[in-house]
């Protein structure tokens, strides 16, 4: 590329520079990490395992967990690293890497919420289709396509980014290599062409974004007709906690990535930051999962499986 020579390494300055402060950030992200670390693990195994859990929804929900493992993994550990150590450079082509990896998983994991908000649809409004729509092919392909459009999306904004000149300096006011923060340092009028993919790329969020609202306004209706109390409080119980997620995911996303990085504060872009890369992974196992009585039921015969296990090897070994 060639602006390569011109920035070899960026700085991530976007925690404090006193000691105390860092230690108290490797800690609060050590946190953040490994609850969503054993969330999502957790998930990933209960539904490999568990052949109760092999229908449409649960195998979005493995998907999902993938997605967050590894969009999580992308940002958190680096920060971590460069808290402990008191170090702030990445390379250029670490950054580059971690644009195209967290572009890659957030975009694919809104594409899959927009699938699960289908699902959900067609599993409370269409009950009788269910089985018809939502075939094993069915959801493969839905699967894939989430997949295709996040490796297909960050492929272009990372080109295009990358591409652009740099030369306002390397310091990136933020604890990753964010999009917008990298622009502010471009002097090329090749950051229109990105802005003008970040604003498109936008428009295709909102548009799942009202997709997953009229979804869930039908679900909402379909619900309501329910006689039953209970068959009611599980439908909400399902539907609005996704809503919430999908809801801060795309606030904050959209908010960090369309407003003008000079019109906020640096503190302000952290924590907007936090609210759109770690919270989404670490709340996803908690609302989705570990309120749900499948999945609970499922890791509790795993673990009480392997307990067994264990406790009848143990006696035969003392016998």
């Amino acid at each position: 590329m060639s602006n390569q020579t011109a920035v070899t390494e960026f700085l991530l300055l976007g925690f404090s520079d006193i000691w105390e402060l860092q230690i108290l950030h490797f800690v609060v992200f050590l946190l953040l990490y490994l609850i969503s670390l054993l969330g999502n693990l957790l998930i990933v195994t209960a539904i490999a395992l568990d052949r109760h859990l092999h229908t449409p929804m649960y195998f979005f929900l493995m998907n999902l967990s993938i997605l967050d493992l590894g969009s999580i993994s992308v940002t958190i550990p680096k920060s971590m690293a460069s808290s402990l150590t008191n170090t702030r450079s990445i390379s250029y082509s670490g950054c580059v890497a971690q644009v195209f990896l967290f572009f890659f998983f957030a975009s694919a994991d809104f594409a899959l919420l927009t699938i699960m908000a289908y699902d959900r649809y067609v599993a409370i409004c269409q009950p009788l289709q269910y089985e018809t729509v939502m075939n094993r092919t069915a959801c493969v392909q839905m699967a894939a396509s989430a997949w295709i459009t996040g490796i297909l999306s960050s492929a272009l904004h990372t080109g295009i980014t990358f591409e652009i000149s740099f030369c306002g300096g390397n310091a990136v006011d933020q604890f990753f290599c964010e999009i917008p923060q990298l622009l502010n340092l471009a002097c090329s009028d090749l950051y229109l062409i990105e802005v003008g993919f970040l604003i498109f790329s936008s428009f295709l969020g909102l548009s799942c974004f009202l997709f997953i609202i009229v979804s869930y306004v039908q679900i909402f209706k379909a619900v309501l007709r329910i006689p039953s109390k209970q068959g009611e409080h599980k439908a909400f119980s399902t539907c609005l906690p996704h809503l919430t997620v999908v809801s801060l995911f795309f606030s904050t996303a959209a908010f960090a990535y369309l407003k003008p990085t000079s019109s906020s504060t640096s503190r302000l872009n952290l924590i907007v930051a936090v609210l759109y890369s770690v919270l989404p992974p670490m709340m996803n196992p908690i609302i989705y999962s570990m309120r749900n009585k499948e999945i609970k039921g499922a890791l509790s015969k795993q673990i009480g499986w392997r307990l067994f296990t264990k406790n009848k090897m143990s006696i035969c070994l003392l016998r």
